[in-house]
C-alpha cells in the first residue's frame, strides 16, 4: 500500500495562495476522528501517487506524526487547466463497511475480432470493510463476439461475498458492436477515386 505524506493546513492561508506555492489541498475525515484535518500536500507528492492510486484506492496517509489507513474518496480538478485542485480521504475502521468505486479495466479489446467493444461502464460503485477494497477491476474482453454483452453480474467483484454492490448487476458494462461495412466501403471507394 503506498504512503502520502501531507501537513496540516492553516486555514488563514487561501487555497489559491497555497496552490501557487506548489501545494494540493485536502482534508481527512472519519467517524472515529473527532473533527476533519484540513490538509495540504505538495502537487508533486499528489501527482505521484496519483500514477498509481485513484478514487477508491486504500492508501496509508501520514499526517503530524499520525498514520491512517485512508480511502481517496474525491479528487477535484480545475476542468480548464486541467490541474489538480484538491484530494478528500476518509480514515477507514477495520470493522466498518464503507462505501467505495472500483474503476472498470478492459484488457484484450484490439483482440476481439469481428467488432468493436463499446464501454458502457466506467466504475462499480459497492459497500465492504476496509480488508475487502478493490480499487480496480481488470476484465479480459479478448474473448467477447459481436452482440455478446458483459454485464456486473458477470464480474468477480459481484461474486465476492464480503461485498455488497451498490451498481446494479444487471448494469451493462461492456458490449461488441458489429463493424458497420458501409464506412469500409466508403473508404475503399475514396481511394479509387483519388487514384
Amino acid at each position: 500500500m503506498n504512503t502520502l505524506k501531507a501537513e496540516k493546513r492553516d486555514m488563514l492561508t487561501k487555497a489559491k495562495k497555497l496552490r501557487r506555492e506548489g501545494y494540493v489541498t485536502g482534508n481527512i475525515y472519519g467517524r472515529e476522528m473527532k473533527e476533519s484535518i484540513p490538509l495540504q500536500i505538495t502537487k508533486a507528492d499528489a501527482e505521484k501517487i496519483l500514477r498509481s492510486e485513484g478514487k477508491g484506492s486504500q492508501v496509508m496517509l501520514e499526517v503530524a506524526g499520525e498514520t491512517y489507513d485512508a480511502l481517496i474518496k474525491e479528487i477535484d480538478y480545475d476542468s480548464l487547466r486541467g490541474q489538480l485542485l484538491e484530494i478528500d480521504f476518509q480514515a477507514l475502521v477495520s470493522n466498518e463497511k464503507v462505501h467505495s468505486v472500483a474503476e472498470v479495466i478492459l484488457l484484450g479489446q484490439d483482440d476481439v475480432q469481428a467488432g468493436v467493444v463499446q464501454q458502457m461502464l466506467q466504475e462499480v460503485t459497492y459497500k465492504a470493510l476496509p480488508a475487502d477494497l478493490v480499487d480496480k477491476i481488470k476484465v479480459d474482453v479478448s474473448h467477447m463476439k459481436v452482440g455478446e454483452t458483459l454485464k456486473v453480474k458477470d464480474l468477480d467483484i459481484a461474486k465476492n461475498p464480503a461485498i455488497d454492490l451498490h451498481t446494479s448487476p444487471e448494469a451493462t458494462v461492456a458490449t461488441v458492436l458489429e463493424v458497420h461495412a458501409a464506412a469500409a466501403d466508403e473508404d475503399a471507394d475514396g481511394e479509387t477515386a483519388e487514384a
